[in-house]
C-alpha cells in the first residue's frame, strides 16, 4: 500500500480534568512519517471550567457551553497558526460529557462545522461515535500514534496516560497488530476533584499533598472491589464511573494519598491484564509531574517507569498531536481503531468532515 501524501495537521484535545485546550502541530502522512511541530496550552479561565463541569453527563446548556467551547478552540488554532504558517487540516476532539459504551453512546460537545467557519481550515471531528456504534468502547483512541512513534523502542512497552482517566497502550514485539489498549481506571480526575473540595486548589502539585498523608488501605481495598477491575479489555471508562462514598470520612491529606493509590493500584491490577509484562512503562499526560505517584507507579510495577519525554517525546502535546494524526488517517480512510485497541469488531475509520 502506498502511504498518502505527508499533510500539515493541528490537533486539538479538551480532556477529561478540565484544565484547558492542548493544541499541537504535526507533519504526517498518517501512517509512519510524523515531525513534530508547535504545540501551547491555554487554560480554561475558571467561570468556563465551571460551565464545562456543569454539563458533565449531558446535564444543563449544553449547547450554549459547545458554542463557547467551540469558540474558545477557534482562538486558539489562531493563535497557533502565526506561529506554525500553513494548516491543512484540523482534528478536533471536542470535549466528552458522556461516554457509555454499553448502550452504543457517547457525546462529545464540539461543533466541528462552526470551527471549519471560524478558522477557514478543514476540519475533522466526531472522532469515536462510528467505534461506539459499530460495538467499539470509541476508547481509548490514541494507540495508533503511540504505534506510530514507538517503532525503534524495546518492547514489550507499555505507554500509559494518566490524564482525567488513565489508559495503557501495550505495544508486543510483533509489530502492527500487536497492541492491546484499555483505561485501567481513575488517573488525575478523582484526586483532583478531592483537592479542589479540600483546598481550593485545582490539582495536588507534585503529589505533595498525598506525600503528607497516610494511605487508608481498608478503604483502598474497598475501592478495588469495583466491577470494572474484573472486566477483560479492551474497556473503557467515564471520567465519574467509580464511587468514591469510601473516601468521603477521610482528611484532605490521607484522602488524596489514597486516591493517589487508587490510580497506582489500578494501574498495577491491569498489568496482570496484559498480554506479556512490559520491559518499561513511558508515562504520559499530566499524572506524569506527580512524582508521589510516579514513585507509587515505580514500586507497585516492579519495572522502569519514566516520563514520555525521557524518550523524546513531548508528553503534554501528545494527545493534541494524536488527533492530528487521527484527522489525516480519517481523510485517507484508515482505521482509527483495531480490535484490540477498542474491542471493535475489525478495523474501524471515523471523524467526521467539514469544509469552511
Amino acid at each position: 500500500m502506498t502511504s498518502p501524501s505527508p499533510r500539515t495537521a493541528l490537533g486539538l484535545m479538551s480532556g477529561t480534568s478540565l484544565d484547558g485546550i492542548d493544541a499541537a502541530v504535526i507533519r504526517t502522512d498518517g501512517v509512519s512519517h510524523v515531525e513534530t511541530g508547535a504545540f501551547i496550552t491555554v487554560p480554561y479561565e475558571e467561570g468556563f471550567r465551571a460551565r464545562l463541569r456543569g454539563c458533565l453527563g449531558g446535564q444543563g446548556p449544553v449547547a450554549e457551553v459547545e458554542r463557547e467551547l467551540t469558540e474558545l478552540h477557534a482562538g486558539v488554532v489562531n493563535q497557533l497558526k502565526e506561529l506554525a504558517g500553513g494548516i491543512d487540516l484540523i482534528g478536533f476532539h471536542g470535549h466528552t460529557i458522556l461516554h457509555a459504551p454499553e448502550r452504543r453512546k457517547t457525546w462529545q460537545i464540539g461543533d466541528g462545522t462552526l470551527l471549519a467557519k471560524l478558522t477557514g481550515i478543514p476540519v475533522v471531528h466526531d472522532f469515536r461515535t462510528a467505534d461506539v456504534a459499530a460495538g467499539g468502547q470509541g476508547a481509548p483512541l490514541v494507540p495508533l500514534y503511540h504505534q506510530a512513534l514507538a517503532t525503534e523502542l524495546e518492547r514489550p512497552l507499555a505507554v500509559l496516560n494518566i490524564g482525567g482517566v488513565a489508559n495503557v497502550t501495550w505495544l508486543g514485539r510483533r509489530g502492527g497488530k500487536d497492541v492491546l489498549a484499555f483505561d485501567t481506571g481513575p488517573g488525575n480526575a478523582l484526586i483532583d476533584d478531592w483537592v479542589l473540595s479540600h483546598t481550593g486548589q485545582p490539582y495536588d502539585a507534585d503529589g505533595a499533598l498525598a506525600a503528607s498523608g497516610t494511605m487508608d488501605r481498608a478503604v483502598l481495598d474497598r475501592l478495588m472491589t469495583a466491577a470494572y477491575f474484573r472486566k477483560a479489555p479492551p474497556k473503557s471508562l467515564d471520567r465519574d464511573a467509580f464511587d468514591v462514598t469510601p473516601v468521603a470520612a477521610l482528611g484532605a491529606a490521607d484522602g488524596a494519598a489514597t486516591l493517589t493509590a487508587f490510580t497506582a493500584a489500578a494501574v498495577a491490577r491491569s498489568a496482570g491484564q496484559l498480554p506479556q509484562p512490559p520491559v518499561r512503562w513511558l508515562v504520559t499526560g499530566g499524572g506524569r509531574r506527580n512524582g508521589h505517584l510516579m514513585a507509587l507507579l515505580r514500586a507497585m510495577l516492579g519495572v522502569p517507569v519514566e516520563p514520555v519525554d525521557s524518550v523524546g517525546w513531548h508528553g503534554d502535546a501528545l494527545e493534541a498531536q494524536a488527533f492530528a494524526y487521527l484527522a489525516v488517517r480519517s481523510r485517507a480512510g484508515l482505521p482509527l481503531s483495531v480490535p484490540g485497541t477498542t474491542g471493535v469488531p475489525s478495523p474501524m475509520t471515523g471523524g467526521q468532515f467539514s469544509e469552511p
